[in-house]
């Protein structure tokens, strides 16, 4: 059976295409995974697939136009199916309002290099520890359910200008839930991880206990506004909204959080305390990520033009000062502000901030401390007020200490509020939004933060 290299069915794209200009990408992926539940493994495996994105561009006498195909893809014979739609695509939609040249460039010099496989060996560590856990776990009378999945996407891509681009991205992440033996109490702890070194499946363990022990109280508690610690995980389940829809071309008309009243965009305004910082590098050490943009159509936030634009850090908030908003060539150009593309990783910081989330808690008198937020939804965009519900874990605190298990609510709040009403922050360290790290975005990095009238709209009664 003959091999088909990623760079071969990129080339041949870019050979069998009969537009006036192509991009293809090749992502070459493997994930691994292990699944549990009842302190027992149930499944594991291995998954490779190659996915393939091409995009055709033709110029005519009205403008430019595009089109683009996507596909699982590992022949030259799938690789030309793809190439003819997209030409086709191209040839028969209308002008491109983003059309511009495409990127251009000359080979990197990882070019030839063969795609970087994960397999089931990156549990190596992690599941002889995940046994033991689970015997502990069972002699203490606690029942954890989880999953673990890794990685390797080795993305190509390739322009009809000669510009050839390699990526190797690494992608893990954990998250196990504990329960009592009746069913009736439950905790989370999740994470993410490039390559399973840094995760303990003892610790997991270990801090379930203690959260199921803290839940062997329950608290009733009424809606209302409460003085509230966001860990790590909540701050970046709702930060990531924040970012998502920080589209330029939206705020340019009028449409976000991020819009001027009377028109343009809050770019040189204040939206946040000072010391706040949000911003994302494909250089951040522990959430590397792609330097280079891919897209495979175009939206407010992408355009397939922008194929292969170098990402560099980029400021979105810069002491508390929102200094930069998703662009593409076409919306920088609507708006007259900078080209600063998406990038696929985000981290908050506050100047100063030291400390964890159990210093946060001692220096609370009456309040909650929350582990994650789930089924986030918007509710406004020109606030960017959010709606979700708390889950596994509303924690009780008294005089600095952890007293019980509250019950879970939904909440109302905007993320842009947050960073105006917090009163104390830790240290940011790497987190994991709860909402969106699995399958959208898992490179996070966040402070716990402390909001003294976060809004807790209603009484939810799941547990």
């Amino acid at each position: 059976m003959t091999t088909h290299t990623p760079q071969s069915l990129v080339e041949h794209a870019l050979a069998t295409s009969t537009a006036d200009g192509c991009v293809a990408i090749v992502r070459d992926s493997t994930h691994a995974n292990l699944r549990w539940a009842n302190n027992t493994l149930t499944t594991n495996g291995v998954m490779h697939g190659i996915d393939v994105t091409v995009v055709s561009v033709v110029r005519g006498a009205d403008g430019t136009s595009s089109g683009s195909a996507s596909g699982s893809a590992s022949t030259p014979e799938q690789v030309a199916d793809l190439v003819a739609a997209a030409d086709a695509g191209a040839r028969d939609g209308s002008p491109a309002e983003d059309a511009a040249d495409l990127v251009t460039g000359d080979a990197a010099p990882d070019w030839d290099d063969a795609p970087v496989p994960t397999d089931i060996h990156v549990f190596d560590t992690f599941a002889p520890a995940l046994g033991e856990a689970f015997g502990r776990a069972g002699d203490a009378g606690r029942v954890l359910y989880g999953f673990v999945s890794h990685s390797h996407v080795t993305t190509y891509l390739g322009s009809s200008t000669g510009l050839r681009l390699r990526h190797v991205q690494p992608t893990g992440h954990y998250g196990c839930t504990g329960k009592d033996t009746s069913l009736t109490r439950s905790a989370w702890v999740g994470g993410a991880t490039r390559d399973f070194a840094d995760v303990d499946a003892l610790a997991v363990d270990e801090t379930l206990a203690t959260r199921l022990g803290w839940a062997q109280r329950q608290i009733d508690l009424p809606a209302g506004r409460y003085d509230t610690i966001m860990p790590p995980s909540a701050v970046a389940d709702v930060m990531i909204d924040a970012y998502w829809y920080a589209g330029g071309r939206t705020a340019h008309e009028g449409q976000s959080v991020y819009s001027r009243r009377g028109g343009g965009t809050r770019v040189g305004e204040q939206i946040a305390r000072q010391g706040v910082t949000l911003f994302s590098d494909p250089a951040l050490p522990g959430l590397e990520c792609q330097p280079f943009a891919t897209a495979a159509s175009s939206d407010n936030e992408q355009s397939v033009f922008d194929n292969g634009l170098p990402l560099a850090r980029t400021e979105w908030i810069a002491d508390g000062t929102l200094a930069s908003l998703l662009q593409t060539r076409h919306s920088a150009g609507l708006t007259g502000l900078p080209l600063t593309p998406y990038v696929d990783n985000l981290a908050l910081t506050v100047d100063g901030a030291t400390g964890g989330i159990e210093d946060l808690v001692a220096g609370m008198d009456d309040g909650l401390l929350l582990t994650c937020l789930w089924y986030i939804r918007e509710v406004d965009p020109q606030s960017l007020l959010l709606t979700g519900l708390t889950r596994d874990g509303v924690y009780v605190v008294k005089d600095g200490e952890i007293v019980g298990e509250g019950n879970n609510f939904r909440w109302n709040e905007s993320p842009v509020d947050l960073l105006n009403r917090f009163t104390h922050a830790s240290a940011t360290v790497p987190s994991f939004s709860r909402e969106w790290g699995d399958d959208y975005f898992s490179r996070t990095a966040t402070p716990a933060l402390r909001i003294p009238d976060f809004n807790m709209s209603s009484v939810s009664q799941a547990r």
